[in-house]
């Protein structure tokens, strides 16, 4: 559907005069829609498409207030203090398989107090939460350019995919996608190959001078259900691995893990993502409760999305 035919410009399918009628009576008389369409002499069906209508052509507007609690709390300045982090970003508890709706709003009001301006750079990981996230309303940063902090992979899930969720967040906020064209852990002779590449440099170079990062943390690999391909999840060095973002593992003191073959692996090092004035983590669940504590004792990321059920979890395993 076009946009243009869903917007306030677009036709209405209603005279305004029925669509107020049927609006105030909904939302200012707590009139039920059984109640409004006896009284408009119409269907229960048409009242729920006037009230669409409504909203649709600005009749109504509905506005919902965070509350408080979540916004500065003292939950979240706990747990930004525990894991010595810049600031940590509070949603309710996150339930059901798809997290991207939860914890979207978390990661728009941490994007806001980046400052972003045309020209920023913003990388993004890997993984199933950063692309559901990607997928939401997370602001507009007009003219940002969004890059992958990791190459692609060979698994089929689209989450592994870093160009895709490039384009998706580019695409959600206004950006400017520069797109990644290497595997994530390339052969030697192609991983020489692609430090000439310069499509691959010039990507390369955002990752030294990007303002922003917005990454996921994993689990420890062994414990985890998928993992990407190219990872050996039973190496010898991988037992000692709490987590990982974009795919460079730490242990639990946040010290770097590597395992065969990752010093091919195509993804900003660890070094270059604490130099960044802002790097997002965005991770729920208690599986994860000591893979973000590690990654925040390396320094890896600055600020933290999460949820309140985990973020008591962080302080019960700091303390």
């Amino acid at each position: 559907m076009n946009a243009a035919d869903v917007g306030p410009e677009a036709p209405a399918r209603f005279p305004q005069e029925l669509m107020y009628a049927a609006a105030s009576q909904y939302y200012l008389e707590d009139a039920t829609q059984a109640d409004i369409a006896k009284r408009l002499g119409v269907s229960r069906a048409t009242v729920s498409r006037l009230l669409t209508e409504a909203r649709k052509h600005g009749l109504v507007e509905i506005r919902v207030h965070r509350p408080s609690a979540l916004e500065e709390g003292p939950l979240a300045a706990e747990v930004a203090a525990a894991l010595r982090l810049e600031r940590v970003y509070l949603v309710p508890k996150v339930s059901g398989p798809a997290l991207g709706p939860w914890l979207a709003p978390g990661l728009a009001r941490a994007l806001a107090g980046v400052g972003l301006t045309s020209g920023d750079v913003i990388l993004v990981s890997s993984g199933s939460t950063i692309y559901e996230c990607a997928r939401e309303g997370l602001g507009q940063f007009p003219g940002v350019t969004i890059a992958p902090a990791v190459g692609g992979q060979e698994d089929p899930q689209p989450w592994f995919q870093t160009n895709e969720t490039t384009r998706l967040l580019a695409e959600r906020v206004g950006g400017v996608p520069s797109y990644l064209y290497a595997p994530a852990l390339p052969g030697p002779e192609l991983f020489y190959s692609l430090q000439h590449e310069p499509s691959v440099r010039r990507v390369m170079d955002l990752w030294g001078r990007a303002k922003c990062a917005i990454v996921g943390v994993g689990s420890p690999p062994v414990m985890r259900q998928v993992v990407p391909a190219f990872v050996p999840r039973y190496a010898d060095s991988l037992r000692q691995a709490v987590g990982d973002v974009c795919s460079r593992f730490y242990d639990r003191d946040g010290e770097p893990v590597g395992y065969p073959g990752s010093e091919r692996l195509v993804a900003t090092a660890l070094e270059d993502l604490r130099r960044i004035p802002f790097s997002i983590a965005v991770a729920v669940g208690p599986e994860k409760v000591g893979s973000i504590v590690a990654g925040a004792r390396g320094g890896y990321f600055n600020r933290l999305v999460t949820d309140a059920l985990t973020a008591e979890g962080l302080l019960t395993a700091v303390r």
